[in-house]
């Protein structure tokens, strides 16, 4: 049997290469995606192992990877989710557990982030009862600062969740130091940062709580899935209960009587000995992902430090080719930090000869994809129209980016030929409209 496996992988690992889409780069002819997997024939026999030994559900796969991505990312425990927004919800909902007592988070209290980004870094703020307070971005980083965010705080502010914006870390030790000194909770959308560092320390390991997405977009995918990690085990038992349907039993879903202890439970007005697989101590979701996900997982997590080299090859090699340009904010990282890059953002300027729309749609015209800054100023969606939150300062810079930004993409998928079709096709826009 084992045998005729090897046979049929192998098979498949043929079939992955004698498949391969024509590699030939045709200027304005070829597609240059903003962002997309990077999937190579590994990758795909071990989706197909899965498939074979039937591991449809969460099983040693997914506890393999969620321990071998601790370690990478240096936290104590990882717990995989169906997508990173729902990472960001069981982190945000972890939080309000009873089990932190005094310090659980309860609707109307305040949590800082953020306008310029994407909803669900937001969304589970309000889907738990509790109030945004918005802040302003750094055009160029597209960050937040510390001073921002300590401006932000006020009586009801309990936590502070933002994240690093296109893969360029914002100030995480200073609003780390910030939310110690203040008694406030740190929860670090990592989504598109995994692999950054601030002041040589990773992304993720600032905050009480981490979350990480794997669709395809990102530094490695699983297709869909999510994860959330963190050093406290108390977070991290609250962070499984609350994924695993609430549930109080750590016992894995397929497991008997592992801690010998099922039936030794007394729990709420329950009666004595009541199945632990059956007490419920959060109102909790079913967020797990699979083992076919985990599988893909795992051979990309091998290929996760080349994917990261080559995100800051292609960043810095489109840097230096616009460098000086005109009528454009160019990207730059934020002080003491190297980012694990996630795309490459532009603002025109207000007084440019041209506009943003204008730009995207030339390089577009040539098959150079772009995307927004994703929601640019949330506050000005339909989403927000009726929902409680509080503006700390202004939000002009937000503004801007809504207007004036967009992004290229940097992902190990493009190579040198199609960095340097995006910088020339940049170049000749903007130098005809001097």
């Amino acid at each position: 049997m084992n045998d005729r496996r090897d046979l049929l992988l192998d098979e498949v690992r043929n079939y992955h290469e004698e498949n391969r889409p024509d590699r030939e780069f045709v200027p304005g002819m070829t597609e240059i995606w903003p962002s997309g997997a990077v999937l190579d024939a590994d990758d795909r026999a071990a989706l197909v192992e899965a498939a074979l030994d039937l591991r449809i559900a969460a099983g040693a796969s997914s506890r393999m990877f969620e321990s071998r991505f601790a370690r990478k990312l240096k936290r104590r425990k990882a717990h995989l989710t169906n997508s990173g927004s729902s990472a960001n919800l069981l982190a945000m909902t972890a939080l309000t557990s009873p089990l932190l007592e005094e310090r659980r988070l309860r609707p109307g209290d305040e949590v800082v982030t953020v306008a310029a980004g994407f909803p669900t870094t937001v969304n589970p703020i309000l889907q738990n009862g509790m109030v945004p307070v918005f802040v302003d971005v750094e055009l160029g980083t597209y960050n937040t600062t510390a001073e921002r965010v300590a401006q932000a705080v006020g009586e009801r502010t309990r936590a502070i969740m933002i994240a690093h914006a296109l893969g360029n870390p914002f100030e995480a030790a200073e609003i780390a130091r910030l939310c110690e000194e203040k008694g406030l909770f740190l929860i670090e959308d990592n989504c598109d940062a995994v692999g950054s560092t601030y002041d040589g320390q990773l992304t993720g390991t600032f905050g009480a709580l981490a979350t990480v997405s794997f669709y395809p977009a990102h530094h490695l995918t699983m297709g869909e899935g999510g994860c959330v990690l963190t050093a406290d085990l108390r977070l991290a038992r609250i962070v499984e209960s609350l994924r695993d349907w609430g549930r109080d039993c750590w016992c894995e879903p397929g497991e008997t009587n592992k801690c010998l202890k099922r039936f030794d439970y007394q729990l709420g007005t329950l009666p004595a000995g009541y199945d632990h697989k059956y007490i419920f101590s959060h109102v909790g979701y079913n967020l797990k992902t699979t083992d076919l996900q985990a599988a893909l997982g795992l051979t990309q997590l091998a290929k996760l430090d080349d994917f990261c080299a080559a995100r800051r090859r292609n960043w810095q090699r489109l840097r230096d080719a616009i460098s000086g340009l005109p009528h454009l904010i160019l990207p730059s990282a934020t002080p003491r930090s190297d980012p694990s890059w996630f795309g490459f953002a532009l603002t025109v300027e207000a007084d440019a000869p041209f506009s943003r729309a204008e730009l995207v749609d030339f390089l577009e015209s040539r098959k150079i994809g772009t995307r927004r800054l994703f929601a640019g100023n949330l506050t000005r969606h339909p989403a927000y129209a009726d929902a409680r939150y509080r503006v700390s300062g202004d939000l002009v810079n937000s503004d801007i980016v809504t207007e004036r930004t967009f992004w290229v993409g940097v992902y190990p998928g493009l190579t040198d030929e199609m960095i340097d079709y995006i910088s020339s096709s940049i170049k000749e826009f903007v130098g005809s409209k001097r």
